[in-house]
């Protein structure tokens, strides 16, 4: 098997997570850094031993790039992916896929018809707990699925958004807290409910409000096709970034995740089912352990020549979940 040449496009503060992903995979080389920022794509380029670049247009070009990894800013990703997929690469965006439902599907359109693959990263669902969680659900060893709720209360203040002037816009950030910060556990909540009947949410802005144009917390009732109920309170506003809060109640026992630890409730007995193995290396705890297990597992699919199953259709369904939401909150219905 040939060697894997590689792009990362974006260098800021998640492209250290992929740099040291990519550096760890057999047969693949990171060969080029781009970064519209020519110092900050100078400084990675030297810290990966890697060509740099401040216009990702070189890539489309060039024969030696098999993957790119888009790590940019949100608007950004639709344009980018298109591009890349018409010129052949193989593209892993980072979530959101797009900042709106129309240029994400110009990118699954762009993706059916290129011989690269397009991954989206939702690297939660490679959790140990989310995966435990989902093979009970559709194993049914805990019966049918009755309801559930995720909580996620985090804090940006008012620097974060200063220090990057494409957040907290609608038309760069697409969104808020939905879009940005809670998009991972809106993705597992309909990865576990399925296909998603109705929704009723509400968006405000309780804190940031003058900072920023987009919310920083929302609330949504989801109602799916199966009868199950999801209740979801997102916030940007709690001055700690605590850990992701799930319940997954059934028929015959509850699940919890409790700061990165899932737990069964049955039979009036608490049991750890399911603990994290993480370090600092791979990040900020509350973004999860999956990124480094969701790249292994892209390239593995590239390199087998199988269809990775987080794909476009798959990666849209969370940005159709925050658009419902969004509707729902400006028609109050």
């Amino acid at each position: 098997m040939n060697k894997l040449g590689v792009a990362i496009i974006g260098c800021g503060a998640i492209f250290p997570l992929h740099a040291k992903a990519i550096s760890a995979i057999k047969d693949v080389n990171l060969l080029l850094v781009a970064d519209i920022d020519a110092d900050k794509a100078t400084r990675a380029g030297i810290e990966y031993a890697c060509d740099a670049t401040d216009d990702y247009r070189e890539i489309l070009n060039d024969n030696r790039i098999d993957v790119v990894h888009l790590c940019t800013p949100h608007h950004l990703h639709a344009e980018m992916a298109e591009e890349l997929l018409r010129a052949g690469k193989h593209v892993l965006t980072e979530k959101p896929i797009a900042v709106d439902l129309p240029s994400a599907m110009r990118m699954l359109k762009a993706a059916q018809v290129s011989s690269g693959q397009l991954g989206v990263v939702f690297q939660n669902r490679y959790n140990d707990a989310s995966v435990y969680i989902k093979k009970t659900i559709d194993s049914g060893d805990l019966g049918k699925l009755l309801c559930m709720k995720g909580v996620v209360t985090w804090h940006r203040n008012e620097s974060y958004y200063k220090d990057s002037n494409w957040r907290g816009r609608w038309s760069t950030e697409g969104g808020g807290v939905l879009i940005n910060q809670t998009i991972h556990s809106l993705d597992l909540l309909q990865w576990y409910g399925g296909e998603i009947k109705s929704v009723k949410g509400s968006i405000t802005t309780d804190v940031l409000d003058g900072v920023i144009e987009v919310e920083d917390t929302a609330h949504a009732c989801i109602d799916f096709a199966n009868n199950v109920r999801g209740l979801f309170y997102g916030t940007n506003t709690y001055l700690e970034n605590s850990p992701v809060e799930l319940e997954l109640v059934f028929e015959e026992g509850t699940l919890n995740l409790r700061r990165e630890h899932l737990y069964l409730w049955k039979d009036g007995k608490e049991t750890l089912v399911c603990e994290p193995i993480f370090s600092p290396a791979e990040g900020k705890s509350y973004w999860g352990t999956g990124h480094k297990r969701l790249i292994e597992d892209f390239y593995d699919h590239i390199f087998s020549g199988s269809k990775f199953w987080l794909d476009g259709p798959e990666g849209i369904k969370a940005l159709e979940l925050v658009k419902r939401i969004y509707s729902s909150s400006q028609r109050n219905k």
